[in-house]
């Protein structure tokens, strides 16, 4: 499994120490939680400080875009290159559209869906997307717990998307004691905030992620 530790959960004040400290062997890639204020009640950064998360390391970008109309954000993360840009099902009528803009770009969609609404909702959606990542927590609010219903909505993702080749990604509550069942129901990528920036680091605690997601359930 790769890991993709959210650089909200960092010291913001001192970008450039964090960035310089991370090695881009060990950290598959920077999740970067981009809030409105609107489509969630905090408010993060945009695209200049992703442009300088960009300059200050060589690890890909993994842009979510947690905003109430993702068709005017999505366009201001094509030049970065990221990995993938995510947006949210909730958050648009036009997911299918917003996913060919993505792609047409060369670049992976992603759609993204909050805990409260149903994996069903993404069928429509699941040929025109590259990732799907599940909330495990409230989008918008630092620091909660993993849900638990979170694994019976891995496994039905899994099964809805069947044969297709688009990755699962999860965020919210990752550590190292859910991390092997994650991986065991078929999760590719996870995000980790509060795991990789508390209690030393960044590259430890992200090959502590590793090592957990291997280990027997």
């Amino acid at each position: 499994m790769r890991i993709s530790p959210s650089i909200l959960a960092a010291d913001l004040t001192d970008l450039k120490r964090t960035l310089e400290t991370m090695d881009a062997s060990v950290v598959d890639l920077l999740h970067l939680d981009v809030m409105d204020g609107h489509f969630v009640p905090q408010l993060s950064f945009g695209e200049a400080y992703a442009r300088s998360v960009k300059a200050g390391s060589a690890i890909p970008l993994d842009v979510h875009l947690m905003v109430s109309r993702p068709e005017l954000e999505i366009p201001k993360y094509f030049d970065l290159d990221p990995y993938v840009i995510t947006y949210h099902i909730e958050a648009t009528d036009f997911p299918i559209r917003l996913a060919q803009l993505i792609r047409e770009r060369g670049l992976r969609a992603g759609v993204s869906l909050n805990p409260g609404t149903p994996i069903e909702r993404l069928a429509p959606v699941l040929d025109a997307v590259d990732l799907v990542l599940v909330m495990s927590v409230e989008p918008g609010f630092y620091g909660q717990k993993f849900i638990e219903t979170s694994y019976d909505r891995v496994r039905q993702l899994k099964a809805l998307i069947g044969g297709r080749p688009v990755e699962i990604q999860i965020d919210g509550g990752v550590n190292d004691r859910n991390i092997a069942r994650l991986g065991e129901l078929g999760v590719d990528i996870a995000v980790a905030g509060s795991y990789c920036f508390t209690g030393g680091d960044v590259n430890a605690r992200v090959r502590a992620l590793k090592a957990a997601c291997s280990a027997p359930v």
